[in-house]
Order: structure tokens, then C-alpha cells, then sequence
């Protein structure tokens, strides 16, 4: 009896909005979601489609600009790839977590502003 063969299509993620992902997975933190616009504009990507690093210090990676040489070793641990937007956020949340808003207190000045006008 001959066989037949099914093809498979595969499932076809819609493009990550990294702003609603960002918002999403920090629904309960509001101040990590100002932190990343301010850190890179909910960009996990450059133009060419590069992991965003920063501009003022180039090892800050990705939407929440965590810096590879202060944070990589711990992340590989954890096995976290923060190089990835998922990556990236996961390791945010750890750092809030174990230090609060500190690792971000460069970009203050502009988060802490959003957050006044939010509460008026």
C-alpha cells in the first residue's frame, strides 16, 4: 500500500511586539516597563537587526541594556541568553528582584519623571 505524505506547515509566530511583550510580562512591575523605554525605546534590535547595544557603554545589550560584562557570567548560569528579547526580560525581572531598581539608576532621571507624571 503506498504511502502518502502530509505535508507539515509550520506554525507562523506574528512578529514580537516588543513594547506589548515588555508590558505584558511586567503588568505587575509598572516602573520595569518605563525602564525599558527609557533604557532603548522597547528595542531589542538595531535597524539591521543587530542585538541593540548601547551607546554610551557598548557591552549594555537588548530592551533593558544589561550590560554583558557586570551580568553575562550570572546569566549563564541561570541559563539565561539575554541576548534574546524572551532572555532579556527574564534577566530583568531576576535583577529587579534581587536589586530592585539599582542596575537601571543611570536612566533614573527619565523613569523616575515618567512615573510622576503617571501618578497626576
Amino acid at each position: 500500500m503506498p504511502t502518502q505524505e502530509v505535508e507539515v506547515q509550520e506554525e507562523v509566530k506574528p512578529e514580537l511586539n516588543v513594547e506589548e511583550y515588555v508590558r505584558q510580562e511586567f503588568a505587575d512591575i509598572p516602573i520595569m516597563i518605563d525602564v525599558a523605554r527609557c533604557e532603548s525605546q522597547f528595542r531589542q534590535f538595531d535597524e539591521n537587526g543587530n542585538v541593540l547595544q548601547g551607546y554610551v557603554d557598548n557591552r549594555d545589550t537588548g530592551v533593558f541594556q544589561i550590560n554583558t560584562y557586570y551580568h553575562q557570567d550570572t546569566a549563564t548560569k541561570l541559563g539565561i541568553d539575554f541576548f534574546t528579547l524572551e532572555g532579556n526580560v527574564e534577566y530583568a525581572r531576576y535583577l529587579y528582584e534581587h536589586q530592585g531598581t539599582a542596575p537601571w539608576n543611570a536612566s533614573s532621571p527619565c523613569w523616575s519623571k515618567l512615573r510622576e507624571v503617571a501618578l497626576y
